[in-house]
């Protein structure tokens, strides 16, 4: 899908290409491919880079041209893995100015919906790649509330019954905080070394730098801490599963010591021995009432829990 954008009080659509517009393309198509490549001339490599879903965020400069790769969060329809990241390319040169994602993703939207509600006019390429690194950490900042209220539910149902599926929902809810905090880091990397980039510096508007750098800052630090409740809430609950496990090796121990008890006293019975008893017509008798009294005393102890 390929839509045109351009200022006019905030961000508007527009049915064609105008100098100095900004054109998106999500999940493109093979038209879409071959208007980026032989038409704007976009370098091929540029394109099949922001394909790699694994394309880690950087900037790099080829024949004019400007490629900027950042991360960005969207809803997968993954159950397994319900968050996900994946590569938003900025690719732009002169009055040609060029986003591509291949996934399907809230950010843009609601972007230009924003720009609009705030009259937000994009001033330049760096300004409109500072505003879409700015949207996409508010975004994580979104999914990490979502993914907090899916760890608090988890934690409630493992209250009333530790299950498998309840432990198999928090490691998914694991993969993805890897997925976000990799990310995360990746972004402010690119966000440093677009910062510091000596022949646009002067340009950049300081209030825009300081919201991106917050920004970017707090959801590090939200999801850190998520991530740290989550691993600690895992090995508590790893500690309850063994605790669990112990008691039960507790108890078939004792169970199978208790029944060795009959065990033993029949084996030396029958053993080719004088005992004084094998010629007694009570005998039987004695030994059952002897294994009942102490089976009914080992059970008396397990209880009391003397044993361990």
């Amino acid at each position: 899908m390929k839509a045109f954008y351009t200022n006019n009080n905030g961000l508007v659509e527009i049915q064609k290409w105008t100098s100095n517009c900004w054109i998106h393309i999500e999940s493109p198509t093979e038209s879409d491919k071959n208007y980026l490549l032989e038409e704007l001339q976009v370098p091929e490599a540029f394109y099949n880079d922001i394909e790699d879903i694994d394309e880690r965020p950087r900037i790099e400069i080829e024949d004019g041209w400007t490629l900027i790769i950042m991360r960005i969060p969207i809803k997968s329809g993954d159950v397994k893995i319900p968050f996900h990241t994946v590569p938003l390319g900025i690719i732009f040169k002169e009055d040609i100015c060029v986003t591509i994602s291949f996934y399907k993703t809230e950010i843009i939207k609601d972007f230009v919906a924003y720009s609009q509600r705030k009259n937000i006019e994009i001033e330049d390429n760096f300004n409109l790649v500072l505003r879409l690194l700015l949207s996409s950490s508010v975004w994580y900042l979104k999914y990490l509330k979502q993914i907090n209220h899916k760890i608090k539910l988890a934690e409630d149902n493992l209250e009333k019954s530790i299950k498998n599926e309840e432990l198999q929902a928090l490691l998914q809810i694991e993969k993805c905080f890897v997925f976000f905090i990799t990310s995360l880091k990746a972004n402010d990397v690119l966000f440093q070394r677009i910062k510091n980039l000596k022949a646009h510096k002067a340009n950049y508007d300081p209030e825009l730098l300081e919201d991106v750098e917050i920004e970017l800052n707090q959801a590090q630090d939200t999801a850190n801490i998520y991530n740290n409740i989550l691993t600690g809430m895992m090995d508590a609950y790893a500690s309850v599963i063994s605790n669990n496990m112990n008691n039960i090796m507790k108890q078939m121990t004792s169970i199978s010591i208790i029944l060795m008890i009959p065990t033993l006293i029949a084996s030396l019975y029958g053993m080719n021995v004088p005992n004084g008893l094998e010629e007694s017509k009570y005998g039987i008798w004695i030994l059952l009432l002897v294994s009942i009294i102490l089976s009914t005393f080992g059970v008396f102890l397990f209880k009391r829990r003397r044993w361990f």
